[in-house]
């Protein structure tokens, strides 16, 4: 276990070109600060698992699309009262997905009340990513100390109630993001167990991940996908500083730097581990906002893809990125290989791939799924890189998925 005494979470370098407020440097410190001094830090460990839902009649189908395109695969699923819960897993070092089903459409609930007042998000009322949960070392102490910080979270009585799995302990939905962060008490070396339901082998599930399966190895990508490299969100751009202080203050996460895109009036902001985690364990979070409201649009006459997405979806994941093995294949970076098949399956994609060897990095982004509205990046570095895009591939990417937001908005 890391010592409180020797981390410190304001000692990394700080990348990127973004200003921010005096606000957010000065709390940025008395928090990561404070967060140290308790223990918190300390105490507060990897990513364990995404959770994430999807309307009725959907989950299967989200099998075998997450099983096609990523490394995941289907574990067993917990079945409850109102939920189906499917657990996709790579391994123990890397985070599981906690993909849940509303068993009847017409079920109410705080999270399908976050989607039906933002005109796209209502048309899949139960589809959405919830939020994390995160490894602790010691959950009463953690959680107590968050309260005393004044965070909230579900009472034991509302976990059941939500069909949470019972031994979690999960914060109320951030104001910010809409997000949730579930705290797990699990020592490093023992099994990830969810306390939820009644466990089985689902045929129909096993049959869809295990075709999925058969193809990654028939089109020759099962080696090359690699575990969850990074988690996007993104905000309103008056809420960009507050999101980015609010997961700090929730998870062990340090603040790696920002980026403005000028050209498509936003910024990508980064948040990492600051226990040393490589993001295959503990993927990076990253914050995108537009650097003007809605409302100044026609007055400025600037881009707005980001704020576009969540006026249409509300504040939530935009995209899953999964990193690609760096090598190349017949003259073909590995990058090129997954993509050109995965789009042979029918499997969308916004854009070419961007980037090049000499820049450090290729990337691009699939169509947004329909069972989950999120987008798949697929990103190969190449060497020693380390950083997370380049300014004029971000550029791109915000770009290809604000014309497809575009035409989802209502």
């Amino acid at each position: 276990m890391s010592n409180a005494k020797t981390i410190n979470s304001l000692g990394f370098d700080r990348h990127g070109d973004k200003e921010n407020s005096t606000f957010f440097e000065d709390y940025l410190v008395r928090l990561l600060e404070e967060r140290d001094r308790v223990g918190l830090t300390a105490m507060v460990h990897e990513i364990d698992a995404l959770m994430m839902t999807v309307d009725p009649g959907h989950s299967i189908k989200y099998i075998a699309e997450l099983t096609l395109m990523t490394p995941y695969h289907y574990l067993v699923t917990l079945e409850s009262n109102t939920h189906w819960t499917h657990i996709l897993r790579i391994d123990l070092e890397s985070p599981d997905i906690l993909l849940r089903e509303v068993k009847n459409p017409d079920q109410r609930g705080i999270f399908r009340s976050l989607n039906e007042v933002y005109p796209v998000g209502a048309s899949k009322p139960n589809s959405r990513y919830m939020g994390e949960i995160i490894r602790v070392s010691n959950l009463h102490d953690v959680v107590k100390l968050q309260q005393e910080r004044e965070f909230r979270f579900f009472s034991q009585d509302e976990v059941r109630k939500l069909e949470f799995p019972g031994n979690v302990a999960v914060s109320k939905p951030s104001p910010y993001t809409h997000n949730v962060v579930g705290y797990l008490e699990r020592k490093p070396d023992e099994l990830r167990v969810y306390a939820l339901g009644v466990s089985m082998i689902l045929p129909e599930a096993q049959a869809a991940y295990a075709a999925a399966k058969a193809l990654q190895v028939e089109l020759g990508v099962d080696q090359l996908l690699m575990p969850v490299d990074h988690l996007a969100t993104r905000v309103y751009s008056q809420n960009r500083e507050v999101a980015i202080l609010e997961y700090l203050s929730l998870t062990s996460y340090y603040f790696w730097g920002a980026y403005n895109i000028r050209d498509q009036n936003s910024s990508t902001n980064v948040t990492k581990s600051v226990h040393g985690l490589p993001e295959s364990k503990s993927p990076a979070k990253v914050f995108t906002a537009n650097n003007t409201p809605y409302f100044v649009n026609h007055l400025e006459k600037l881009p707005s893809p980001t704020e576009t997405f969540v006026r249409n979806y509300g504040p939530r994941l935009h995209h899953m990125a999964i990193a690609v093995k760096d090598g190349e294949r017949a003259g073909r970076e590995h990058i090129d290989v997954v993509v050109n098949a995965i789009a042979e399956q029918g499997k969308g994609f916004l854009l070419d791939v961007i980037g090049s060897k000499e820049q450090g990095l290729k990337q691009i982004f699939s169509n947004a799924s329909e069972h989950s509205s999120l987008i798949i990046e697929y990103v190969q570095r190449f060497g020693t890189f380390n950083g997370f895009f380049t300014r004029e591939n971000v550029a791109a990417l915000t770009e290809a998925a604000g014309l497809e937001e575009g035409v989802n908005a209502v």
